[in-house]
């Protein structure tokens, strides 16, 4: 099988979703995260359909996918078949180079301010730079099955570049790695919670973190140059976690949770 790095990578991702609650529960089986192949990158690996349990949390390495730009399929499992909207992922990967990871998933106050049609403010520090700048809305809820639906998509994606939200569907995150796209969906869903709960009490207007306030956060030097701190130098990043995952630090953490039955 080829490509074993990568499919691992995809696999764990996948899983992260779940441990995340963005794939679980009513939404075990939907949503997939994929990856273009370094060594071939007309090329990515996803999670497909038609697996004897078809739950994100438990699928491994060798039940991932591989599929062209086109959404064709050029490696699978028996019976198994490409995710319904690999489209999703073969259209922006073909609109844009230089994005190496696609999420989509279905979290839930991400859809409902979707539906909304609230603009999502920063609230928290976590994912604020993410929903700084507006996050368009592709105006359909169906499924993402054809190539103009999948080129509705990625259009839609290029006034924001990382995050575009699905009318009732969801929303989509791409990124240079696994790790920013599949974070920046939890940071999403993080910012979309947050902005629910200020609607509610405060409706349209409510207050938010202004960008004067993220500017000063963004002007700040890194921790390690301030003299109290007495450091030559950023910390090492010690290998942590399987894989090509390395680093301390929640990512790491949640790879090695997730991947100690691989």
């Amino acid at each position: 099988m080829q490509h074993e790095e990568t499919r691992w990578q995809v696999a764990v991702a996948n899983r992260i979703l779940s441990a995340f609650g963005l794939a679980s529960e009513l939404t075990a089986s939907l949503g997939h995260a994929s990856m273009r192949v370094p060594e071939a990158p007309d090329s990515f690996l996803i999670k497909g359909r038609g697996y004897e349990l078809d739950i994100l949390s438990e699928l491994g390495p060798e039940d991932m996918v591989l599929c062209d730009l086109e959404g064709n399929k050029i490696e699978a499992p028996d019976g198994v078949s490409q995710c319904y909207e690999v489209k999703m992922h073969s259209c922006i990967y073909r609109a844009f180079p230089e994005v190496q990871s696609v999420v989509h998933a279905h979290p839930r106050f991400t859809i409902l301010m979707s539906v909304l049609e609230k603009r999502l403010r920063p609230m928290r520090n976590e994912g604020a730079r993410l929903v700084q700048k507006e996050i368009p809305i592709y105006p359909h809820s169906k499924l993402i099955l054809t190539d103009e639906d999948g080129s509705g998509v990625a259009d839609t994606l290029r006034a924001h570049g990382k995050a575009a939200l699905l009318k009732g569907h969801g929303a989509v995150t791409t990124g240079a790695n696994l790790e920013e796209s599949v974070m920046s969906m939890v940071q999403l869903e993080e910012q979309a919670q947050l902005n629910a709960w200020a609607f509610s009490l405060m409706g349209r207007d409510h207050p938010y973190t202004s960008d004067d306030l993220l500017a000063e956060a963004a002007a700040q030097p890194p921790f390690w140059q301030i003299p109290h701190f007495g450091m030559q130098g950023p910390p090492a990043r010690a290998p942590f976690g399987g894989g090509g995952f390395r680093g301390h630090g929640l990512w790491a953490y949640y790879v090695d949770k997730v991947s100690r039955d691989l």
